[in-house]
């Protein structure tokens, strides 16, 4: 499986500046939906009773990544330097925009699922470039410590470069967003459920964008990526599910923070990889390119299932 995975850290990722442009704009449009969703009031009532929302918090934007580290460094000798800092990518990504329609068919507390997006999404601007730069570097100097026989990929990344980006792709269309909302919040309130449902088919649109050229990368290893994020996934599910029990959280709210850990934004982990100003189209990023699309395919259907599964099983039966 190594050695497999191994040819993805030579592979380089053929992609086009108008690719990369278009990426960008499908993104925007995604944040802006999810900003028509965002009311203050509902920010009002979880903030009265903090608990859910501190937990939430920090599974998404602190445990999830440290626990990424943890498993990148324990199967550091199946996992190739590309794949690893592809799940720190993922990691380090806020909430994804359809947490929010999986929580409500959950059963979930809505209104948590609803503010831990928006608060993480607006973090982003610090929290990705942050999480991104300080994992990612105690991961590859452990690798140039313990891995000298491997040939590592130069993937030091400017965190500022990186925080210039994600404030253009994420609080820009986030604030334009919410004041469209707060112009017309009769029709930010009709439109953002479309919004929601058309963002899964605008992601899709990203999907075939970014594989466009490199569709031989993704059938040849798609197998072994499949299984890597299927696992990682899994636990990102349950750090969410782990902390709010932790913090004593309601069925209701462990719910919601168990989907908000395990649907990331993945959107915008493809967007910063086609940046050549983050990273040069001379690095062999093969690897992280398959685990951040797949990942935010899998999310998806692995949400849907759990979403299915709370769905079909009332509250007051696990209360």
């Amino acid at each position: 499986m190594y050695e497999a995975l191994l040819e993805l850290d030579q592979v380089r990722i053929n992609f086009s500046t108008s690719g990369s442009h278009v990426l960008n704009i499908i993104l925007g449009f995604i944040m802006f939906g999810v900003a028509l969703d965002i009311r203050p009031r509902e920010f009002k009532e979880i903030i009265k009773k903090p608990k859910a929302l501190i937990g939430g918090l920090l599974a998404q934007m602190f445990l999830l990544p440290a626990v990424t580290f943890l498993i990148v460094l324990l199967f550091h000798k199946i996992l190739t330097p590309t794949i690893a800092m592809g799940m720190i990518l993922v990691a380090a990504c806020p909430g994804g925009n359809i947490s929010n329609f999986i929580c409500n068919y959950a059963k979930g507390k809505i209104e948590l699922s609803v503010t831990m997006t928006a608060m993480t999404t607006v973090a982003a601007i610090l929290t990705t470039p942050f999480n991104f730069a300080f994992w990612g570097d105690i991961y590859m100097n452990y690798l140039a410590k313990h891995a000298a026989n491997e040939l590592l990929p130069n993937l030091t990344i400017d965190p500022v470069q990186m925080f210039h980006t994600v404030f253009i792709l994420l609080g820009i269309p986030l604030a334009l967003g919410m004041f469209f909302a707060h112009l017309f919040p009769t029709l930010s309130k009709k439109i953002a459920p479309w919004f929601q449902r058309f963002s899964i088919l605008m992601f899709a649109a990203m999907i075939v964008i970014a594989f466009s050229n490199n569709l031989d990368i993704f059938l040849n290893y798609i197998g072994y990526i499949a299984l890597i994020v299927l696992v990682h996934n899994a636990s990102a599910f349950a750090t969410g599910y782990l902390t709010g029990t932790a913090f004593r959280v309601t069925p209701k709210e462990r719910r919601a923070i168990s989907i908000e850990v395990g649907i990331q934004n993945s959107g915008l982990g493809l967007a910063l990889l086609f940046n050549p100003k983050i990273f040069s189209p001379d690095l062999a990023i093969g690897g992280m390119l398959l685990i951040v699309a797949w990942w935010g395919i899998w999310h998806i259907v692995a949400g849907l299932t759990l979403g299915t599964f709370w769905h079909r099983r009332p509250i007051e039966e696990i209360e």
